[in-house]
């Protein structure tokens, strides 16, 4: 019965948000944006523990700023996975953009595919969907949702261009495959990881269980690692999304040095682009949880 409610509250609430004017509905998802602010103090804590192990040098002030717009950044997106079934090449021209597409073209003309390192950071769930509106359909490596009738409502939407799903917990073989068949996937890499999914390198220094599937499986296929994110650009009032250069995936005679340094860059790569945009990424998630054995815990 709870799962059954649920769903019908989410798909209301999708409805409603789906077809008010934006402007409307950015104002309703800032209300709610707010409310999940003050009434979740956990997650308000680990935001702002999170900000102070990341960002010491920033005021705590300017700390606390961030952390609200993160909120305010979540409710948006909200917004736009709700109005994402109504996108079409049209209607998204004047405020959604790609920029260097052409990593993107160069690296899929090479054939052995390419993995979009990406994170949660900006718009990561209208990325995928805006990319494949434009004609570049992608696999997505996802979490399946305890509930499943909200799942499937979910990876529906997600899939309404040609976007298939990779499960989290069995991606390896449809990861190959795509790989194989020169396809594109997107991986979220800035989770907490345990052992030995995941090893221990550097986030914003601090050591950070981080996991290697990207790394193992673009050094065993020669697929392409390339960034994609797409963040909101204020002085444009636009979503961009931005495609970087590749990322070189060592490839020596040490598979797990090379799987190590790998996922080090992806890393690092990741934590440049949170620099540049602090209040679009989720620092309410506990990206440090597990710690290297002997360490006391940071939450």
């Amino acid at each position: 019965m709870r799962e059954y409610l649920e769903y019908w509250v989410v798909v209301a609430i999708a409805y409603c948000l789906g077809r008010m004017p934006r402007r409307l509905a950015r104002c309703f998802a800032g209300c709610i944006a707010f409310a999940v602010y003050w009434c979740f103090g956990r997650l308000r804590r680990v935001g702002v523990r999170n900000l102070q192990m990341a960002l010491p040098e920033l005021p705590s002030r300017t700390r606390g700023k961030i952390l609200k717009r993160v909120y305010i950044h979540l409710g948006w997106q909200l917004v736009e996975f709700c109005r994402m079934p109504r996108y079409t090449v049209e209607n998204t021209r004047n405020w959604m953009r790609t920029e260097d597409l052409d990593h993107y073209l160069a690296a899929q003309a090479r054939g052995k595919g390419v993995l979009v390192l990406t994170g949660h950071l900006g718009a990561w769930e209208p990325s995928s969907f805006y990319h494949s509106l434009m004609g570049h359909p992608l696999g997505m490596v996802i979490r399946r949702l305890d509930n499943r009738l909200l799942d499937d409502y979910v990876n529906r939407i997600r899939c309404l261009h040609g976007n298939f799903i990779l499960s989290k917990d069995d991606f390896g073989r449809g990861l190959l495959t795509a790989m194989r068949e020169g396809g594109t996937v997107g991986i979220l890499m800035d989770t907490n990881m345990t052992p030995p999914q995941g090893v221990f390198v550097e986030f914003f220094g601090i050591e950070a269980c981080t996991g290697t599937g990207l790394a193992h499986v673009a050094r065993n296929t020669g697929a392409a690692v390339l960034p994609g994110f797409m963040l909101w650009e204020p002085a444009e009032r636009k979503y961009v999304l931005h495609f970087g250069p590749e990322v070189e995936i060592p490839h020596t005679g040490d598979a797990a040095a090379d799987i190590l340094e790998g996922t080090q860059r992806c890393t690092a790569l990741i934590e440049s682009w949170i620099r540049r945009y602090p209040d679009q990424w989720l620092w309410i998630h506990r990206r440090w949880k597990t710690r290297p054995a002997g360490e006391p815990g940071l939450y």
